[in-house]
Formats: structure tokens, sequence, C-alpha cells
């Protein structure tokens, strides 16, 4: 069996309603796509993720449910973001304008602010993002 515990941790949202809705979209294969703020990364002093390494997806219980490999990252434009990658984030998009309206709402949420610390944080056309791609290698749950 596979030492799951030397992963490191792959954490969709917060924990909650948003954290059960992105595990679910992943583990049903509709979700093979995430996005996050350059920012982020940054503030957390935390590496790009890059394509090969694995992670233990975390649901809400604090539990690992799959393991995810990363297939593709790049830094983007907040605006350069396209179609394909907003409907393979899996969470019902039907165009660019819906995928960003609630990403938006979420960067702009304390938690957010608070983990880039800056309470007035915005995101505009020009903020870069990590544009990722990931598929499940093994279910454990």
């Amino acid at each position: 069996m596979t030492a799951y515990h030397d992963l490191p941790p792959y954490l969709l949202g917060f924990p909650g309603p948003l954290r059960d809705q992105l595990v679910a979209a992943v583990l049903s294969g509709a979700k093979t796509s995430t996005t996050g703020l350059l920012a982020e990364y940054e503030a957390e002093d935390e590496p790009l993720p890059e394509p090969g390494a694995r992670s233990l997806l975390v649901g809400s219980a604090e539990r690992g449910v799959a393991v995810v490999e990363v297939t593709a990252v790049e830094v983007l434009r907040l605006g350069d973001i396209g179609l394909q990658h907003a409907l393979d984030e899996g969470e019902g998009y039907a165009s660019v304008a819906e995928w960003r309206t609630a990403h938006e709402d979420f960067w702009h949420s304390e938690p957010v602010r608070g983990a880039i610390g800056d309470p007035g944080f915005t995101v505009d056309d020009d903020t870069l993002v990590v544009a990722e791609r990931f598929r499940v290698t093994e279910r454990l749950a």
C-alpha cells in the first residue's frame, strides 16, 4: 500500500460545503482544473505546483480521499482564462463570466484576503493566477 501520509495535502477551498462540492466534482471526474492566486502562493511562500507532482486530496473531514497528479500548470493573467479551463473546473459554469464572478467572490472573501495579508485585496484582468490541471490517480474513498 502506498504511504499516503508522505504526500502533501491537496486542499480545495476551505473546509465546509464548498470543499465538499469541489472534492465531489474531482471524484466524479467533472473537475480536472483549478485556479489559484499567484499572490496567495507568494504570501504563503509556497512553491508553484509542478507537472508530475502527486498530492493527497483532502476532504472537509481532514481525511485523504484520493491521490491527484498535476498534469499542467500555467501562470496567466486573469483576463486570459479561457472557456475550456472554466468548464474543466467542473462546477457547472456555462461561461468565463460565470466562472469569474464565482472566483472573484471567493478571492475577495475575508479568509482569502487574510491568507494574502491584504484586507482590501481585489482582482482585475491583470491579476496573475495559477491555472492548474490534474488527474486522479487513485481513489481512497
